[in-house]
């Protein structure tokens, strides 16, 4: 566990935290087989945080005798909707800490945490999924409550699209199509 002089801190990410949390994202990434690339992890994380599209909880370890504070790991999580329950689900779509604060109960936390974040969004549930063959990430899960999803299957399709961190065209809302209108005819 983690060393008396040392406290665990875990809160959200703003944008300011962008440079720090980033090299976690992009290990994240390779750690699941994506070759690297810092510029362009941190322009999605920074994307969905400047539009509210995600939460990222940071692990950090704060040293009590004003030593250097170290962000240790990082959850990103996902807001979504129940149509059967009417309610905001929560999905915890990325849970990594760095090799070497492994096993010092940083995703633990991370992921009590990120259960407690959802209660507070009023959430009905909050989702997960791993590999089958991570082992170490499906005991920690479990012994936190969660439990495999035996009356659904969940499928997945891939998709030929270029990934973009820009924003979708705004569409104008039938009140601005009138003032543009009557503004240009004057």
């Amino acid at each position: 566990m983690i060393d008396s002089a040392i406290r665990l801190l875990v809160e959200p990410a703003h944008l300011s935290d962008i440079d720090l949390v980033a090299p976690l994202f992009d290990s994240y990434r390779q750690f699941y087989g994506a070759p690297p690339d810092l510029p362009a992890a941190r322009d999605f994380l920074e994307a969905r945080l400047a539009r509210g599209e995600s939460v990222v909880l940071m692990a950090i370890l704060e040293s009590e005798d004003g030593g250097n504070d170290a962000v240790a790991g990082f959850a990103q999580l996902y807001p979504s909707f129940s149509s059967l329950a009417l309610a905001r689900t929560m999905v915890l779509n990325d849970l990594f800490v760095a090799p070497e604060y492994r096993r010092l109960g940083v995703a633990r936390r991370l992921v009590e945490e990120s259960v407690e974040y959802a209660r507070r969004a009023c959430a009905v549930r909050i989702e997960l999924a791993t590999q089958l063959t991570n082992g170490n990430a499906l005991a920690l899960y479990e012994s936190e409550g969660f439990a495999r999803d035996t009356g659904f299957v969940h499928l997945e399709r891939a998709l030929n699209c270029t990934v973009s961190v820009q924003p979708p065209p705004r569409r104008e809302t039938p009140a601005a199509t009138v003032m543009r209108d009557t503004i240009s005819n004057r």
